[in-house]
C-alpha cells in the first residue's frame, strides 16, 4: 500500500473516492476535484474475494481521515466508481467481470456502517463520463459517450448533458455487445466487443499471436514475458515502442476492433464527442489511428463527419476524479456548473 498526501488549505468538508477495478483499487481525498489532496492505492486481488478488498478501503479512509482531522476538517460523503453490473440505488456490486467473487456485495451500507456517512455507488463508465465531461476531454459537448478501456470495457452516455441510464439502469453495457460470431471469450459472451477490446482481451490476444509467433519462427520481445507470465498491455506497449511488430500487430488488431465497437456507437449515437481512457491513454495514436480508419469505414458518413474520438484528457487521473464526482454527487447539467442532486 502506498500513500501520498499533501496538506490541506482551509476546507471545512472533505470526500473520499473509491476506485475499484479488476486489478487495483485507489482511495483518494479531496475537498473540490478535480484536486486530490491524499491518495493510498493496492492491488485488488478479486481471487480473494471482496472482503480483504473491503479490509484495506476502510483501512485506507480511516488513514486519510485522521491525517485531515488535526485541521477541523470533516468526512462528508464518499463516492465509490466500479465497473458493472451494480445497483447504483441500493448500492449494491453485482459480480462485475473484472471482479466475479464480489457477488451481491452491499458495498455502501458496509461503508456508511464504519463511518456513519452517506456513501454513494456509480458505474466507473458513468462515473468517468461526467469526470471527463465537467474537468476533461468532453468539456464543451452536448452529446458525449465515454468508453472505460482497462481491465473491462464500458460506456457512460452523456445526452443532451445528462447522464443516460436506461429503464434499469443498465445503459452503456457496451462490452456485452457481440463483435463477431466466434474468437475470445469476455464478459460471459464469445466474440464480444470486451474479449476483443479491454486491456484482458488484448492480453489474451497477445498470448496467441505470441505463440503463433514464436512457432512460425518470428522473433518478439514478447516471448519472454509469454514464458515468465508477466505479458500484459504495459509489456505490449514497451516492446511496440521499440519497434517490435509483433507488439504493433497486436495493438493494431485491438485498435480495428475497437473501431467496430465505434462505429456502431455512433450509428445508434450520434454523439459529437467519443473520450476513450484506459488503453487510449497509454497507446494514443498506435491504437486511435487504426480505430478511426475502421470508424470512417464502417459508420454513416454524416454521423462519423460530426464526431471526435479524443483519448481522456484527465489520463491516469481519471478513476480518481471519476470515484471523488460520485462522493460528489455531481452531474453533467446544461449550464457546464457543478449541480448536485437532491
Amino acid at each position: 500500500m502506498t500513500e501520498n498526501s499533501e496538506p490541506l488549505s482551509q476546507a471545512p468538508e472533505i470526500f473520499v473516492g473509491v476506485d475499484i477495478g479488476g486489478t487495483k483499487t485507489a482511495v483518494v481525498l479531496s475537498a473540490k476535484p478535480p484536486e486530490i489532496l491524499s491518495r493510498i492505492e493496492f492491488p485488488t486481488q478479486p481471487e480473494l474475494g471482496p472482503q480483504h478488498a473491503i479490509d484495506q478501503i476502510k483501512a485506507a479512509i480511516h488513514s486519510l481521515r485522521q491525517s485531515q482531522k488535526e485541521q477541523g476538517a470533516e468526512l462528508r460523503r464518499i463516492g465509490i466508481s466500479c465497473g458493472g453490473p451494480l445497483n447504483r440505488r441500493t448500492g449494491v456490486i453485482q459480480a462485475p467481470p473484472n471482479l466475479t467473487t464480489w457477488i451481491d456485495v452491499p458495498i455502501t451500507a458496509l461503508l456508511e456502517e464504519e463511518f456513519d456517512v452517506p456513501c454513494n455507488l456509480e458505474n466507473d463508465a458513468n462515473a468517468g463520463a461526467v469526470a471527463e465531461h465537467r474537468y476533461g476531454a468532453g468539456v464543451g459537448s452536448s452529446n458525449m459517450i465515454f468508453l472505460t478501456m482497462g481491465t473491462g470495457f464500458g460506456a457512460g452516455i452523456i445526452l443532451h448533458n445528462r447522464l443516460y441510464y436506461g429503464s434499469s439502469d443498465m445503459a452503456g453495457e457496451i462490452g456485452h455487445v457481440r463483435l463477431t460470431g466466434s474468437g475470445p471469450v469476455g464478459y460471459g459472451k464469445v466474440g464480444s466487443v470486451e474479449a476483443w477490446a479491454s486491456g484482458q482481451g488484448m492480453t489474451e490476444r497477445a498470448v496467441n499471436m505470441v505463440q503463433i509467433a514464436t512457432a512460425q519462427g518470428e522473433k518478439t520481445s514478447l516471448s519472454a514475458h509469454l514464458e515468465t507470465g508477466t505479458l500484459t498491455p504495459k509489456q505490449v506497449g514497451q516492446a511496440a515502442a521499440e519497434g517490435d511488430e509483433v507488439a504493433k500487430q497486436i495493438i493494431e488488431l485491438t485498435g480495428r476492433k475497437l473501431g467496430d465497437t465505434l462505429a456502431i456507437l455512433v450509428d445508434i449515437l450520434n454523439p459529437e464527442r467519443i473520450v476513450i481512457g484506459g488503453l487510449a491513454v497509454r497507446f494514443g495514436e498506435s491504437l486511435l489511428a487504426p480505430a478511426r480508419e475502421v470508424l470512417r469505414r464502417e459508420a454513416l458518413n454524416a454521423s462519423a463527419d460530426a464526431c471526435t474520438v479524443v483519448c481522456a484528457s484527465l489520463g491516469e487521473r481519471i478513476g480518481d476524479v471519476a470515484a471523488l464526482c460520485v462522493a460528489m454527487k455531481l452531474e453533467p447539467d446544461d449550464e457546464g456548473q457543478d449541480s448536485r442532486r437532491a
